[in-house]
């Protein structure tokens, strides 16, 4: 349905938003060409579209291609045809990308429209409440909970979706988890613990790392599959807080059966009650999948806690997956390679802020969740399971 409705797109008359202006990135002010020098890296990168005035709209930077597209469409057109034979098949999403985020305006009839107002020509689907699965709408809460927030600052609001489902640090959690020391000792990992054995037969542990407690496989060939370059296949586990320490040993056994590469656990008490309390990393899916069968046998029965944004694999949300973008694509706040969850997070909270801001000029009647899920479904994600499609990072 989604891609019916991008050809639908392709099919009507469209132009350059006029509530924008394009200024080459020679031509900006000293000052704002300094905040984007990194920008400059990219060898396709223009310059900024910025609001001709207070209408609601955020400065975009843009690289050669969409500079070309927007001026082109200064009168209005039909897309041109060099778009089509450069784009191919993915000509409807990517014009639809520039629609939801008010570069180009489509033809609506009465009016042209862009972002939510335009909502119809681009949305997908989209599952039932009755189809999604725990995750999924655990990751629905965390978006209708993050649009009632009054916050301004769109990396607050990503770090909000980022932390929900943790558990609150209680004072029952302070008593029993006032140290990395003690944590060690309720995981079995400590000199003389339950798993210590196991685990110095299978790794060695990774220095500090903010906040996290890392092994890396002991095996040689091992080191050199994950951390690189390109894309990285993420497994959370996700056991309850209470259910953590019965279970950490037979995730041990499951992991080193697995054959994990690479694996980490929160180090403290906040970082056991965060839903993403272990994380482990493979160099393919397949074997992120062979993992998850051993550790779902190993903990049948164990109760979930469950990570929002990730796509679920079993145990009703005590596995699930993602895939860490490739150390090429920037963050999107210019903070350099981010993790999964955060890449996801940082786009669903801007559009979050796009969708609001739409509703309050507009009286918009689309819920800026919702604006926020098709957003993303546009990049390449599956919002219904969370899965990253095939070709997100194509140049992976």
């Amino acid at each position: 349905m989604t891609k019916n409705r991008n050809r639908e797109i392709l099919g009507r008359v469209l132009r350059a938003n006029p509530a924008y202006e394009l200024v080459l990135y020679d031509r900006l002010e000293p000052g704002v060409r300094e905040a984007l020098a990194d920008l400059q890296k990219d060898a396709g990168f223009y310059g900024v579209l910025r609001p001709r005035e207070a209408a609601g709209l955020g400065v975009k930077s843009v690289d050669r291609e969409t500079a070309l597209l927007f001026l082109t469409l200064g009168e209005p057109g039909p897309l041109p045809s060099y778009v089509h034979r450069v784009a191919g098949g993915e000509a409807g999403r990517v014009v639809a990308q520039l629609v939801a985020d008010s570069i180009l305006e489509v033809d609506g009839g009465d009016a042209f429209v862009s972002g939510p107002a335009a909502f119809d020509l681009f949305r997908g689907e989209g599952a039932s409440d009755r189809d999604r699965g725990r995750l999924a709408a655990l990751s629905v809460e965390a978006l209708r909970y993050a649009q009632a927030l009054d916050v301004s600052d769109p990396l607050r609001l990503s770090m909000r979706l980022y932390g929900y489902n943790r558990r609150p640090l209680t004072p029952a959690w302070k008593r029993l988890l006032p140290s990395g020391e003690a944590v060690e000792r309720h995981l079995g990992v400590a000199p003389g613990g339950a798993h210590r054995k196991l685990l110095d037969r299978s790794w060695s542990r990774v220095g500090p790392s903010n906040g996290w407690i890392s092994w890396r496989s002991r095996a040689a060939e091992a080191v050199k599959e994950v951390g690189g370059a390109g894309v990285t296949y993420k497994l959370y586990v996700s056991p309850a807080p209470e259910a953590l320490a019965d279970g950490f040993g037979r995730v041990l056994e499951a992991l080193a059966l697995a054959r994990a590469p690479q694996f980490k656990i929160g180090a403290d008490a906040v970082g056991l009650l965060r839903p993403d309390k272990i994380v482990a990393y493979f160099p393919t899916f397949e074997r992120l999948a062979l993992a998850a069968d051993a550790i779902a046998t190993h903990l049948n029965g164990t109760p979930a806690q469950g990570v929002p944004f990730t796509s679920e694999i079993g145990g009703d949300g005590l596995l699930s997956w993602g895939v860490d973008p490739p150390a090429e694509e920037r963050s999107a706040f210019g903070d350099g390679r981010e993790s999964w969850r955060f890449w996801l997070t940082h786009r669903l909270a801007r559009a979050l802020f796009v969708g609001k801001a739409a509703g309050k000029a507009a009286g918009e009647s689309v819920e800026p969740w919702r604006f926020a899920l098709e957003r993303l479904r546009l990049e390449g994600v599956d919002t219904d399971s969370w899965t990253p499609g095939a070709l997100l990072w194509r140049e992976s």
